[in-house]
């Protein structure tokens, strides 16, 4: 610890504000204060560190291993020659930089927020080694969400084999509150603060965005509901291995619950008692083409509940419903599997952090 030294921020890193993302297409990632926006042709930055700049994802850090274009609602910090580039990011996580944002309607980070935050850094060679502990977790849950992708691209391509490329005029096409008891979310008054709370000891409360980083299982939110909240609003409570569907500004997203929760009201639940239906649900609605559902020219505030309850779905025949249930639901309970290890490492990872950026593990005897 004795080697470890104080430093200003700008003292380890150099911070460039991104540029207004390029229209063209190709497979350099962009990046945004939410992770990677798309893909282009060009670059701006090569082997930095992201940090949202402004808005909702303030503060948010994201590793850039190779080329890339930061976009303009974001910052991009280059490491100085004594500073190792997975060293800065899993620094930057640590000093938690949402909390030094300044406005309230619209947070915003500044270059000169950043240059002036103090810090403590240890050699080059002591970066490196806690560098290596960190990204070790970090690259098993990577490998897990590749792992999980081609899983679900298996599961893909059986329901289109089945569903897609053949028909059966046996199957049925129905209405979806046909087969299903569907509900929707609710929020309570948002100007009461009280019922809305960050311990995951409290009833877990689904957004849309949550159902955009949460793979194909959800069971975390980033906001929670108090069990008095939820019974004094009457929040619905979902059943564990249900699929859920977002339809309002967001539409088509698509997730089993893992678990008992709730969710807003932009957010229906499928409920049903048939648990080997389950895959085929979420398929379903991850294939379905929601611009037919819409009269208007938005289709994100075109659909409603009514037509949510309203839409169309084949119901195949149970024997096929069975057999498709069979050959997926080991691809989908692995794909469980992974994302409980991801969540597990991602805790250990947390935990890790402040302590190794602390000196207070000491890594002299990792080998890299």
């Amino acid at each position: 610890m004795s080697e470890w030294k104080s430093f200003c921020l700008c003292d380890v890193a150099t911070f460039r504000n991104g540029k207004k993302r390029p229209l063209s297409t190709g497979d350099i990632p962009v990046y945004g204060g939410n992770g990677i926006l798309s893909y282009t042709n060009q670059f701006n930055f090569n082997n930095c560190v992201v940090i949202g700049r402004v808005g909702a994802y303030c503060g948010n850090v994201f590793l850039a291993k190779e080329y890339c274009w930061v976009s303009d609602n974001a910052i991009a910090s280059l490491p100085k020659e004594s500073v190792n580039t997975h060293f800065l990011f899993y620094l930057l996580k640590s000093l938690r930089l949402n909390t030094h944002c300044i406005g309230s309607g619209q947070p915003l980070l500044t270059q000169g927020i950043l240059n002036e935050l103090k810090i403590t850094c240890p050699p080059l060679e002591t970066q490196k080694k806690i560098a290596a502990v960190l990204s070790a977790l970090d690259d098993k849950i990577e490998l897990n969400n590749a792992i999980n992708k081609n899983l679900e691209e298996q599961a893909q391509a059986i329901y289109k084999n089945m569903f897609v490329d053949n028909f059966n005029p046996a199957w049925r096409e129905c209405r979806a509150d046909e087969v299903f008891n569907i509900s929707i979310g609710k929020t309570p008054p948002r100007k009461e603060h009280q019922w809305f709370t960050q311990d995951a000891k409290d009833i877990t409360w689904v957004s849309i965005s949550d159902m955009g980083s949460c793979g194909v299982y959800i069971g975390r939110s980033s906001e929670y509901l108090t069990a008095e909240a939820v019974k004094k609003f009457n929040v619905r409570k979902v059943p564990r291995n249900t699929v859920i569907l977002s339809f309002k500004l967001t539409v088509g997203r698509v997730a089993i619950t893992d678990r008992e929760l709730t969710t807003n009201e932009a957010i229906a639940h499928f409920i049903t008692n048939d648990s080997s239906m389950t895959e085929y649900v979420y398929l379903y609605l991850k294939n379905f083409s929601y611009q037919t559902m819409g009269s208007t020219s938005s289709i994100a505030t075109a659909i409603n509940s009514r037509i949510i309850k309203a839409m169309s779905f084949i119901l195949p025949t149970e024997e096929e419903l069975c057999t498709f249930h069979n050959l997926v639901e080991p691809l989908f309970l692995m794909i469980l599997q992974n994302q409980h290890e991801n969540k597990k490492l991602g805790e250990i990872r947390d935990a890790l952090l402040p302590r190794l950026m602390s000196g207070e593990i000491d890594v002299s005897a990792v080998e890299i």
